[in-house]
């Protein structure tokens, strides 16, 4: 397999079998380009792939979370079964906003987060899309 010269833009928490897991951020909205190398970042901690399940409609496009509207859309969420654990990986839409999105991907594995940037917008809208996507999952 052809390795991208640019690194892939995921996160997972240091314990998985939560709501969500971690966030994936791809780089263009043809997320089955890029399935290749995100399966190939998960095996490391996953085990090798068994199963890729997702919770939307083959064409149903995912929210757009740089403006309002997007609590009432459901999030994207990507559960990927391994030989060994299970993830459930929130998809960050490419076109979100960049200080936005690596908020998310920090947020939805749950690493530190410096306190200066615990005040800001975008800190509270990804805690926000992140609850939205954990009640979504335990709804369903």
């Amino acid at each position: 397999m052809r390795r991208q010269s640019t690194p892939i833009r995921l996160t997972l928490a240091n314990e998985l079998g939560n709501d969500i897991d971690g966030a994936w951020w791809p780089r263009t909205d043809r997320i089955g380009v890029e399935l290749p190398e995100l399966i190939l970042a998960l095996r490391a901690r996953l085990g090798e792939i068994t199963n890729i399940a997702v919770n939307w409609p083959p064409l149903q496009r995912p929210p757009d979370l740089n403006w309002q509207g997007w609590q009432h859309k459901q999030q994207h969420v990507m559960t990927v079964t391994g030989a060994d654990a299970l993830a459930n990986v929130l998809i960050v839409p490419y076109s979100t906003n960049g200080t936005l999105a690596l908020m998310m991907l920090r947020r939805a594995a749950d690493l530190p987060i410096a306190t200066a940037h615990r005040d800001t917008v975008p800190f509270q809208t990804a805690g926000s899309i992140l609850y939205a996507a954990r009640q979504q999952r335990a709804t369903t």
